[in-house]
């Protein structure tokens, strides 16, 4: 198969073999890969998921206001929270960085995106 980078369906797999003069109905190549458990590696594309920022809830005052400067520990801290995917589910990761010395003071890992779960566990911890 050459170049396939291992993504040939049956119907692929149907027409290489005809190239080789090899002739086989597509449906038993389709049963042939299943009892062989050969599947076609199918590429997702990207999906960007993002915060909706177009709500009427309150918003938190920006007390730093884009000032990422700090000339002692403990005087600024700031908190970010990302995803990772698994499988299907998303699990959230919270940090918080203290601007001083840049360096994480806490982390936590939770599956919603609640506050108790997410900003105040990690603020407990890092306190």
């Amino acid at each position: 198969m050459g170049k396939s980078r291992k993504i040939y369906g049956s119907a692929r797999v149907q027409k290489q073999l005809e190239r080789e003069n090899i002739y086989l109905n597509h449906s038993y190549i389709s049963y042939l890969m299943k009892q062989k458990v050969i599947k076609s590696v199918i590429y997702k594309t990207f999906k960007v998921m993002t915060t909706d920022s177009n709500h009427k809830l309150p918003i938190a005052e920006n007390v730093i206001n884009r000032d990422f400067n700090s000339l002692e520990l403990g005087h600024k801290w700031v908190s970010d929270i990302t995803y990772i995917k698994v499988g299907k589910q998303c699990n959230y990761v919270t940090t918080i960085l203290d601007l001083k010395d840049r360096k994480i003071l806490a982390w936590t890992l939770s599956q919603d995106m609640t506050t108790e779960n997410t900003v105040y566990k990690t603020w407990l911890k890092a306190v």
